[in-house]
């Protein structure tokens, strides 16, 4: 994983949702983050992916290039998603790239697009962040 600002260090996933749903970063900046996950394990009863993991695929991309757009002393947390499932996957990876939108001194919007293996969009969600400041 490329992290671009590395004055904000990134914390780890050990023991988080973002481990137990297999989510892998492959790139994380202020202004772009992207990572996978598997579909086996992350799927409904129907066989299905579920919409949640893929929002919390999302969430989890957008959440952190915010906290790299943070920056030192600083944090960002989520205050809004919303997301668009367009059709689903029932097996292989899917990969998630989150997009700035809009870098401000206080909110951080994304959007995340979700496509399979295959390159077909899944999901479009939108994540926006406040900054805040980190107490010690």
């Amino acid at each position: 994983m490329s992290d671009t600002n590395a004055l904000t260090p990134i914390p780890s996933i050990a023991g988080t949702l973002v481990e137990r749903l297999g989510i892998e970063l492959t790139e994380v900046s202020a202004a772009r983050a992207v990572g996978t996950m598997p579909v086996e394990g992350n799927t409904q009863p129907y066989g299905l992916l579920h919409g949640g993991a893929s929002v919390a695929l999302a969430e989890t991309l957008g959440s952190y290039a915010a906290h790299t757009h943070a920056g030192p002393g600083r944090a960002a947390v989520g205050i809004e998603i919303s997301a668009t499932h367009h059709r689903s996957a029932r097996s292989g990876i899917v990969t998630g790239t989150a997009t700035a939108i809009h870098l401000g001194g206080r909110l951080a919007t994304y959007q995340v697009l979700v496509e399979d293996d295959g390159g077909r969009l899944l999901c479009t969600a939108r994540l926006t962040c406040m900054v805040i400041e980190l107490r010690d």
